[in-house]
């Protein structure tokens, strides 16, 4: 099934309590929803491994990541480090993450954190992955280590992106791309979102569920948790925001996606 015009959503969390146990059933909605490839998102040693074993289940239409969230950095150590490496070994993960800088809620402390995504650049520039970032409340030091990764011949996608504008343009030069998640459609949350979108190159786009959260509020119908068959909605409030053909969207944001994380063309 070739992936030409179909969705790739490159972020859906299979480990979250909402969606244990749920994998087969979501992943056949995914598919008649014509969403041609996934990305399982790894947040842990942990969920990494477990990531990477769900993409060996459904081998070429899943694939995973491996990373330690800013969460977790606390716990960062080299045996972790040495873990993560020996799964970004395998072909099935693409993607360095989900690393980077959440000052938020500081659920670890700012400095472990900037430890442990110092770390994890370091690895994305050694092993020539993509990475799979996170930035909230961070955006100065954020964007400080990775223009200096970026240097180093790093590159990825700020994924589940909520700046700003003026955010979204300093990412994008740096030679960054973005995720955009279901906060395109919200009205009142989103407002930020959906005025960067406007502006952000199609080149540099990717779609992304980050399922079970962030729902898109334009669904006609929806479950009580978010998931990748409601990511035509948030290729359709791009559209629309845009004032271009949803399908361009759709082919823009899945050629960057293919690029970035050199899927194959073939998924099924």
């Amino acid at each position: 099934m070739n992936l030409t015009a179909k969705l790739v959503d490159i972020g859906v969390n299979f480990r979250s309590k909402q969606l244990t146990g749920l994998a087969t059933e979501i992943i056949e909605r995914a598919k008649d929803a014509n969403v041609g490839a996934i990305l399982a998102t790894g947040t842990s040693l942990e969920s990494s491994r477990s990531e990477l074993a769900l993409a060996h289940q459904h081998p070429g239409y899943l694939f995973s990541t491996a990373g330690v969230h800013p969460h977790s950095a606390d716990g960062w150590n080299v045996a972790i480090r040495e873990g993560l490496l020996t799964i970004l070994a395998d072909p099935a993960c693409v993607a360095v993450g989900e690393t980077g800088l959440d000052y938020n809620r500081n659920f670890s402390t700012p400095a472990n954190q900037r430890r442990a995504f110092a770390a994890q650049l370091e690895m994305a520039v050694v092993i020539g992955k993509p990475l799979f970032l996170h930035c909230r409340d961070a955006f100065d030091d954020f964007q400080a280590m990775v223009r200096d990764a970026v240097a180093a011949g790093a590159h990825g996608v700020v994924h589940c992106f909520t700046g700003s504008q003026d955010e979204a343009v300093v990412f994008v030069e740096l030679g960054l791309d973005i995720g955009v998640t279901g906060c395109v459609a919200n009205l009142s949350r989103g407002q930020a979102l959906r005025e960067a979108v406007k502006s952000i190159p199609l080149e540099r786009m990717h779609l992304e569920t980050d399922a079970p959260y962030l729902g898109p509020k334009n669904a006609k119908r929806r479950r009580p948790y978010n998931e990748p068959a409601n990511l035509v909605w948030v290729a359709r409030a791009v559209a629309e925001l845009r004032g271009i053909d949803e399908l361009v969207v759709v082919q823009a944001c899945t050629r960057n996606s293919v690029r970035l994380f050199g899927l194959s063309t073939q998924a099924g």
